[in-house]
């Protein structure tokens, strides 16, 4: 008979709070169940208080990881909405500033992964090389995290050339422990042990998920926005999408590794080819219509849609994270692992609850659906 493991709500491994059930047979996990909602902020709903510039600020603050990518799509909805074309010097420093985020994010799940299969020293060495990425990030914007760059018609700051000089050469010393750590994860046996062959998630079972971002191209899926999609300036700069077979907790690593790499190669060519011109265009109203956006954040494909009435708040704002279409998967991944292997494998996901959370019980049994009162979230 399957034993109950509860893991949270809080847990040194987890960013916020969340609470996983393992049932257990001789330590193998043979199912799970997951709880939300305890850190929902109605965030969809303050969106209908706010204006349109207050609410970049409020969705830059959904989660702390993929700041930037919140505040760039609701401000792309808003444009088509509008019809604004932004300057070309705005879309290269939107693809900067964002691969940035892509690189601190990287490098945040990667230090984290260390330390859950126990190697605290790789994680120092991970996270000591994330605080030069902060630190370039405070340069270039002001701020090591929570940017607020960009705008509705184009970014806040401009990008000058010693901050790109000094960009150029932190990224190079990036670049080179990309590189090694490559090479200590394909060497270390305590990292092969426990993430090789763990946690597969095969290619038909992530398209059958719907999973996006490096979770799906560490499946084999060549999926990106920001290739599929262009935005920004990534037409220009190009987009090697890194796909990876055969999908298990190894392969994930090294698809944020190699993302990294990638990532510092789009900065470069954004640098060198960064166009003189204007960083904004003036945005005098935005008129009544909707519209959808999506960009490739960190952990993948978000999507936004902005309904507006004319007014100076939006009707409806609606947003799908992909940590929200992720955990779909959180089963696959957990499920016929040991214990302390099913974590990571879980965390190989790079979960998000923040932005995941909603106020909607679905009992599938039923068929009905219930909001969570203030009254039951203060009991969660």
């Amino acid at each position: 008979m399957a034993k109950i493991v509860q893991i949270g709500p809080f847990h040194p491994l987890l960013h916020e709070p969340e609470v996983f059930k393992l049932f257990v047979e001789s330590e193998k996990v043979v199912d799970v169940e997951i709880e939300h909602g305890f850190v929902h902020r109605g965030i969809e709903l303050l969106a209908q208080k706010k204006t349109y510039y207050q609410n970049l600020f409020l969705f830059e603050r959904l989660c702390g990881i993929c700041c930037e990518a919140q505040m760039t799509v609701f401000a792309q909805a808003v444009e088509a909405i509008a019809d604004i074309e932004i300057p070309d010097r705005a879309r290269y420093i939107r693809t900067v500033v964002l691969e940035l985020e892509r690189i601190h994010s990287h490098l945040l799940f990667l230090g984290i992964s260390f330390h859950a299969v126990g190697l605290d020293a790789l994680f120092m060495r991970t996270f000591a090389r994330r605080e030069a990425v902060m630190d370039l990030c405070e340069l270039i914007t002001g701020n090591r995290k929570t940017y607020g760059m960009i705008t509705i018609g184009g970014v806040r700051r401009d990008i000058s050339r010693d901050a790109g000089k000094k960009a150029i050469k932190t990224l190079d010393e990036i670049w080179q422990y990309a590189e090694e750590l490559k090479g200590i994860v394909e060497d270390d046996p305590t990292i092969k042990t426990r993430t090789l062959g763990k946690s597969i998630l095969s290619n038909e079972e992530a398209r059958r998920l719907g999973v996006v971002g490096p979770l799906a191209r560490g499946s084999g899926i060549s999926q990106d926005i920001r290739k599929d999609n262009p935005y920004a300036a990534y037409k220009e700069t190009g987009v090697g999408v890194i796909a990876l077979s055969p999908g298990d907790t190894f392969t994930r690593i090294v698809v944020r590794i190699l993302e990294i790499i990638e990532a510092i190669k789009i900065i470069n060519r954004a640098l060198e080819a960064m166009p003189s011109g204007s960083m904004t265009v003036s945005v005098n109203e935005i008129p009544s219509g909707e519209a959808t956006a999506r960009v490739e954040a960190p952990r993948g494909e978000l999507l936004y849609y902005v309904k507006s009435n004319g007014s100076l708040m939006p009707e409806r704002v609606k947003l799908r994270a992909p940590s929200h279409a992720n955990f779909l998967a959180v089963k696959a991944l957990m499920v016929g692992n040991l214990v302390p292997d099913a974590l990571v494998g879980f965390l190989s996901k790079d979960p998000c609850f923040s932005c995941t959370d909603r106020m909607v019980i679905i009992d599938v049994k039923k068929g009905q659906r219930r909001p969570l009162d203030t009254e039951m979230l203060r009991r969660r």
